[in-house]
């Protein structure tokens, strides 16, 4: 298979010709975005809209240019995401539109309508068939199913469990619906009860009230919980963990597995802009937002989904570490800056299952504007 074709713009600018939406209008344009339209058809801007708290999500007006662009070639713009599994400002469409529009994402400013992709309470889902090793068939937001063509725009980061979050990961967890994200999240954290001090935190963020006190110390009822990790994310003492060598592969398989049936049917009419902006050690999923692990990169378009998050991998790993953040090791350049953040991580193999599974290509060359 040929090398697929990466196009990076980085963050420099001396001339209003370089300024950020100059450089996203150059991007859609070089990458080809365009062709993934159809005239007159409905176009997935598919994004997060961050949790409430989170301020590192990609700026709306950056996505007001994908959305004009959309128009340009004809086709039906609306920008989308599907409602969380865990509780927060994002569990169902109400909250979830009133939060994307208190962070910039309404029309005035972007452009299209917002919607989101599973309607009211995540019942607006689609079965996909796709025949793979975990899932046979894949249960998909309905108005992302629906949509003739769809542009991915990631915000490329950290993440707890999966190591890093891109094009990848905003296709299978983010296009899943409630119980698609179930059907991914069915690993389960431990509590460390030796390091445990009984704060109650993860007891306040469990959306399901798995969790309790017992002698002072957390205690899971893996009967209720949904494997969401939202305890393990919000843990001060790091006291939750998870059965990495088990658990986590067939976590990220899963993931890339969902990933395909997002894009069945439109594989050649979806295209992909990963923002290598703000890199922070977590989700935006997260009320909050930790200081960046990396210094701001730049941005990337590529029609391939393993080959925009192969060349973006190597990218933060090309720098130097922020040591002021929450990276304490590998800082170097060229070291795996996700396994400095979490040792036990293994976020390459989001990339080397989606060649396994036909979702793209590891191999691609990197063609600056």
């Amino acid at each position: 298979m040929p090398k697929q074709k990466v196009y990076f713009a980085n963050m420099r600018a001396r001339d209003p010709r370089d300024n950020t939406v100059s450089k996203i209008n150059r991007l859609f344009e070089s990458a080809g975005l365009g062709e993934t339209v159809r005239r007159n058809g409905l176009t997935a801007i598919k994004l997060h809209f961050g949790e409430l708290g989170n301020d590192s999500y990609i700026n709306p007006v950056f996505v007001r240019q994908v959305v004009d662009k959309v128009r340009a070639y004809g086709g039906k713009p609306f920008v989308t995401d599907s409602n969380t599994l865990y509780l927060g400002s994002r569990s169902n469409a109400a909250d979830h539109i009133e939060t994307a529009i208190r962070h910039g994402f309404d029309y005035s400013v972007v452009g299209a309508p917002v919607i989101i992709a599973d309607g009211l309470k995540g019942g607006n889902t689609k079965s996909v068939v796709i025949h793979k090793k975990h899932f046979q068939d894949v249960i998909i937001s309905g108005d992302i199913a629906t949509a003739e063509s769809m542009i991915v725009l990631s915000h490329f980061k950290g993440h707890e469990v999966a190591g890093f979050g891109g094009a990848i990961k905003n296709l299978g967890m983010g296009c899943a619906s409630a119980v698609g994200k179930q059907a991914q999240h069915s690993a389960r954290p431990l509590i460390i009860e030796e390091i445990c001090v009984g704060c109650g935190k993860c007891i306040d963020v469990c959306p399901k009230t798995a969790i309790t006190l017992v002698d002072e110390k957390a205690a899971i009822k893996n009967s209720k919980c949904i494997g969401c990790f939202e305890c393990m994310t919000i843990c001060p003492e790091r006291a939750i963990d998870i059965d990495w060598v088990t658990e986590i592969p067939q976590f990220i398989e899963r993931i890339v597995e969902y990933a395909v049936g997002a894009v069945h049917g439109k594989e050649s009419r979806t295209g992909y802009m990963n923002f290598l902006t703000h890199i922070t050690p977590d989700c935006d999923c997260v009320p909050w937002s930790d200081a960046p692990v990396v210094p701001d990169i730049g941005i990337l378009a590529s029609r391939d989904p393993v080959a925009i998050d192969a060349a973006s991998f190597d990218l933060v790993n090309s720098q130097k570490g922020n040591p002021e953040s929450m990276l304490q090791h590998n800082q170097h350049k060229g070291a795996d800056k996700f396994k400095g953040l979490r040792e036990n991580t293994d976020a390459y193999r989001q990339i080397m299952y989606g060649v396994e599974v036909g979702l793209g290509s590891s191999e691609y060359e990197l063609i600056p504007l």
